[in-house]
């Protein structure tokens, strides 16, 4: 995932000379255009939220805030040129449990620092992988599968969207906090991973709830577990891993794909206070609410400090996670 980082860090740095030249007093911001730094391609979960976000600022603001999809290196080129964009209000950052929890466990060298290059504006929402199984596999909940793998050990292969990816990590905890193996199988993407478990291939993926519940629905997949603290608004009844392991401590597992709004470093606070208001409206919003919970998550909103300390917790957390699996930086 991160093989090209240098050449992607570089490029960012290039095209980050361009962004956000003319300076604006934070007393008459918005002044001109605000745009949001998505690092990954259009069409993808992290898109398709940070346009409904940056729709519904458009309204909020009264100027047009328009989504800059920088995609490359698993993130970091966009996540790079947003951390040195111009902090005059102008560029926001759409962060996620990559760009703020994962990558930065998992990077050799980055050229920019989740905490200290970007100010925390606010949590937008989380949304939980689900656990699914082969419909064929011989279990119907998380008590099975554990038992199941402990009788047949090394039996058992789980499939990602690719190292490093929230799919592949939260294979990882389970594998910790159960005490069991299983073989880790990664696909170049979340489509090919999810057909090699409906295919029997691979037994076992923690996908992203929005793609796998279609198969779900569908028969193609069982169901044990989303992997949030609480049920999925979108699958009520679905147990959480927690709840659902009643013969092992899975007590504290919880693995969200989560999403917030930065800004660099050194950006008016007048600013930062200015959106998180402006979003904390939005999530009040029904057509939010609705629009998040359908896709599988819940709303989040809170303070700029509420976010920051969410950051701190996720990248403790999956360094342990990383380490405890011993996968080298890269």
């Amino acid at each position: 995932m991160l093989r090209f980082v240098r050449h992607a860090i570089m490029a960012a740095l290039v095209a980050g000379v361009g962004i956000g030249m003319s300076c604006a007093h934070a007393d008459n911001w918005p002044s001109r255009n605000v745009s949001i730094i998505v690092p990954y391609s259009a069409g993808g979960a992290t898109d398709i939220l940070a346009r409904k976000i940056a729709e519904g600022l458009t309204n909020e603001l009264g100027r047009t805030v328009i989504v800059d999809n920088r995609a490359g290196a698993g993130g970091i080129l966009g996540t790079t040129l947003a951390a040195n964009a111009k902090p005059d209000g102008y560029t926001l950052f759409f962060g996620q449990v990559s760009s703020h929890g994962i990558v930065p466990n998992l990077a050799a060298s980055l050229k920019y620092d989740p905490v200290k290059s970007f100010e925390p504006i606010i949590f937008i929402a989380s949304i939980p992988n689900i656990l699914v199984v082969n419909k064929d596999l011989p279990v119907n909940s998380v008590d099975e599968l554990i038992a199941y793998a402990k009788a047949n050990p090394d039996k058992l292969n789980y499939a990602s969207s690719g190292i490093g990816a929230s799919t592949h990590l939260s294979g990882e905890m389970f594998k910790s906090q159960a005490g069991i193996s299983m073989t880790h199988i990664p696909f170049p993407g979340s489509a090919q991973a999810i057909t090699s478990v409906m295919g029997g291939q691979t037994q076992i993926m923690f996908d992203n709830m929005p793609s796998a519940y279609q198969h779900v629905l569908s028969g193609g997949l069982k169901a044990l577990a989303v992997t949030t603290k609480n049920r999925s608004p979108a699958a009520p009844d679905i147990p959480t891993v927690a709840e659902a392991a009643t013969k092992a401590d899975l007590s504290k597992f919880e693995a969200t794909s989560w999403f917030g709004l930065f800004a660099p470093a050194g950006t008016p606070a007048e600013v930062i206070t200015r959106v998180n208001t402006s979003v904390n409206d939005l999530l009040k919003k029904p057509e939010i609410i609705k629009f998040i919970n359908d896709g599988g998550g819940v709303t989040e909103g809170g303070t700029p400090e509420e976010l920051a300390k969410h950051v701190t917790a996720e990248l403790a957390k999956w360094k342990v996670v990383i380490n405890d699996a011993g996968i080298p930086k890269q």
